[in-house]
């Protein structure tokens, strides 16, 4: 991961690790195929979130489901799964009532359904239908007002009444009779009955005019919620379609990406977008990466540095080796990463399905006591029980309450997204509002992870100076920690290969050159070995209150000599832990360095606690240590050395992560560059995204809660009650979609 590294003095040497970009030749270009994630199914009957919600309890015992991806503007689910478990997921759709077709490519960007299904209809072409329905309900309902009570005026109003009961309810009618067939009570069999019984009793304008708001408001309502959906989807767009790809003879095409492979080298020119991952082989400018990182100042770069999909080439023109195919760049994982997101289930999402599951019954129930016991508990007649039970089946419906949360938690999770945070699921959405505290590692996150040798000195009278370098620097170039780099980058290169080299994790390294077996590694190992001194003991006194880290080289006889590196925090790391402090929120650093050493960085970036001398599983220890004193906990690692401490903790963040799979898989959150201050906002956002959440609840049960008091006891109608109910449907999808703007605004 980029300049994140577990904070030990000398922890585990990864020499198997590649630390620069290998010199590779133009391949030719071939034809490389667009890798597809999971696939897509046209449901005809599907475009309303509770419709959603039934199919995802559908699927919820399917095994080998990784993720589901909703468009219900254009009724398209895709599923993200092993092939051996399409053929059961399609089952337990169909179990519930739904039909899901095969949706395959059909060009031009468009797709259709095996049985000639187009996926474009969308709200637009609705709209003529639509307002048809609606004129022809307006003219049912002046015609129940205005004309003569006569036979013919009276078939006139009920044919016009019919005719756009049929354009704007058809397909609600052929959900709510499928609905019927299998037993479920949800807004199409509610609106079927509901609708159906008013006609049925002589309130045929009204029933035309709520069929026709009904089917408007849904088409609405379906296209607010894709925004929310689509939130992020349109970074994708932000890399160009075409590049310009260096040929075998040095001559210069354009070629669509999807034709491009690894390896290939392309050349970006100022303005222009890099249209895939790569990294930098000629020329320097510097790159505006805010579509990946979140960074809103340009980042300078030149031979060696890597290069992001959809990233803005701002000044030079460089040349630049493809290190990923345009359907497996940083951006796309990124966005695949937010779709797996979305389609999780966030801890008060199930709550609202679990309510829903038994209010709409419950109130259908009561619904059908009315229109029974009305007339003779009441005093009231048949058509006014009737009646009150018809708009009671209206307000049953749960769509408000069920969409108030998925659109919050897609909302929120794409206002991270914009800003470089990765939440991998709604329930570390809504849990990070509870950390009371969080560990950081030292190296990369709190320091600038690229420590320097700033003093060295031999402290056996018998080696000379030239022999501990020496040796020094063939164990330090082995080794890829910061460290290591450091000691190795401060001393002079020899080239000696050493032999037998062994990690002694969390304490150094062990190999052999020149047919003697040398230690490098900190001040606990050298203890271990009883090769401590008072007078080597003062001298890392010294140095480790000044706040260096101090490696020591040793033989097996005595120690030759030591090696202090110094690192400094980052500019942003002060104000991160005044954000986090300001929170509620208690920053901890647990280091391998010495406790010294982690004294002095903490007090320098306003860190009160600091464990030093740790271990991994020292580190595991101190995380449950900290959710039993201080409650839920999250960390800072790498996501490999750090995996247990990861593992353990309420939420593990991986930090400086653009570009790293490993990252992406390991952590709950992802930082996709080195600033702390995201954790701060990602806990700001998630306090944000509770708020919404328990506002769009509450508006949704009050307003139910309000016309049900009506309807029973008041003079509320089918109007007011349609009106009652996809208003607030709108209404908590509004407030979700102000979450899209919470991060930028922060």
């Amino acid at each position: 991961m980029k300049n994140t590294h577990t904070d030990q003095d000398y922890a585990d040497a990864r020499s198997n690790d590649c630390c620069g970009a290998c010199s590779i030749e133009t391949a030719p270009i071939s034809r490389v195929p667009t890798a597809t994630r999971g696939r897509s199914f046209r449901i005809a009957t599907m475009d309303c979130a509770a419709e959603e919600s039934e199919i995802r309890r559908a699927l919820d015992g399917v095994p080998g489901i990784r993720g589901l991806r909703f468009q219900l503007g254009q009724r398209m689910l895709t599923v993200d799964a092993d092939e051996p478990s399409i053929a059961p997921a399609l089952e337990a759709i169909r179990k519930v009532g739904f039909d899901p077709q095969p949706v395959v490519a059909a060009g031009a960007g468009q797709v259709h359904s095996e049985e000639g299904g187009h996926d474009h209809e969308g709200v637009r072409g609705q709209l003529p239908k639509l307002a048809a329905a609606l004129i022809m309900a307006i003219a049912a309902e002046l015609i129940g007002y205005f004309a003569p009570e006569t036979a013919i005026w009276r078939a006139a109003g009920l044919a016009v009444a019919a005719v756009a009961i049929w354009l704007a309810g058809f397909d609600v009618y052929k959900k709510g009779l499928t609905a019927l067939r299998h037993g479920r009570l949800n807004i199409n069999a509610l609106m079927t009955v509901a609708v159906t019984g008013a006609f049925a009793i002589g309130q045929w304008p009204e029933a035309a005019m709520v069929m026709a708001l009904y089917a408007i408001a849904e088409a609405i309502e379906a296209r607010a919620v894709d925004r929310a959906r689509n939130a992020i989807k349109g970074l994708l767009e932000m890399a160009p379609e075409q590049a310009s790809v260096r040929q075998v003879d040095g001559s210069w095409t354009t070629l669509p990406v999807a034709e491009i492979a690894v390896s290939a080298v392309l050349r970006v020119k100022p303005g222009e977008r890099v249209p895939m991952d790569g990294v930098v082989r000629s020329g320097q400018t510097s790159i505006n990466q805010a579509p990946v990182t979140g960074e809103s100042i340009p980042v300078d770069k030149t031979a060696g540095d890597t290069v992001f999909a959809g990233t803005i080439n701002e000044s030079g023109t460089f040349e630049f080796e493809v290190t990923a195919l345009a359907s497996e760049s940083t951006l796309a994982r990124i966005i695949h990463a937010v779709e797996v997101a979305q389609s999780t289930r966030a801890p008060t999402q199930g709550f609202v399905d679990r309510f829903a599951a038994v209010y709409t019954p419950a109130i259908f129930v009561l619904a059908l006591a009315v229109a029974l016991l009305g007339p003779w508990l009441l005093d009231w007649t048949w058509m006014q029980a009737i009646y009150k039970a018809l708009v009671l089946l209206v307000i049953a419906c749960p769509c408000a309450l069920v969409i108030s949360t998925p659109v919050t938690i897609v909302s929120g999770l794409a206002a991270a997204a914009r800003r470089g945070i990765l939440i991998k699921g709604g329930i570390y959405l809504e849990e990070a509002r509870k950390l009371k505290a969080i560990a950081l590692d030292k190296t990369g996150t709190i320091t600038e992870g690229k420590p320097r040798l700033v003093d060295w000195a031999v402290v056996d009278s018998q080696t000379e100076s030239a022999d501990a370098e020496h040796v020094a620097v063939v164990l330090a170039s082995h080794s890829d920690h910061p460290v290591s780099r450091a000691i190795a980058a401060g001393l002079k290169p020899n080239g000696v290969e050493a032999k037998n080299f062994t990690a002694l994790a969390g304490r150094g390294a062990q190999a052999e050159v020149s047919g003697v077996s040398y230690v490098l590694g900190n001040h606990r190992l050298i203890e271990e070995r009883g090769q401590c001194s008072p007078a080597l003991e003062e001298r890392l006194k010294q140095h480790e209150e000044a706040g260096r880290t101090v490696t020591l080289l040793a033989s097996p006889e005595r120690v030759i000599a030591l090696f202090a590196v110094a690192d400094t925090i980052k500019p942003s790391s002060r104000e991160a832990v005044a954000s986090l402090q300001a929170l509620g929120i208690t920053p901890v650093m647990l280091t391998g360095d010495n406790q010294a050493t982690a004294t002095a960085v903490a007090h320098e970036a306003g860190i009160e606690q600091a464990r030093g001398n740790l271990l991994p599983e020292d580190k595991l220890e101190a995380i449950r240590a900290l959710q039993r004193d201080l409650g839920p906990t999250a960390m800072t690692g790498d996501g490999i050395n750090d995996a247990p401490a990861l593992a353990q903790a309420d939420i593990g963040v991986a930090m400086g992560a653009a570009g790293t799979d490993t990252a992406m898989e390991a952590a709950d959150v992802v930082v996709m560059n080195d600033d702390l201050r995201r954790i701060a906002e990602t806990v700001k956002l998630s306090r944000s995204t509770h708020a919404v959440l328990w506002q769009n609840i509450t508006l949704a049960l009050g307003i139910k809660a309000v016309f049900l008091v009506l309807a029973l006891f008041g003079g509320a109608t089918m109007w007011m009650a349609v009106f009652a109910d996809m208003g607030a449907s709108l209404l908590v999808v509004l407030n979700g979609l102000r979450l899209l703007g919470a991060v930028q605004k922060a």
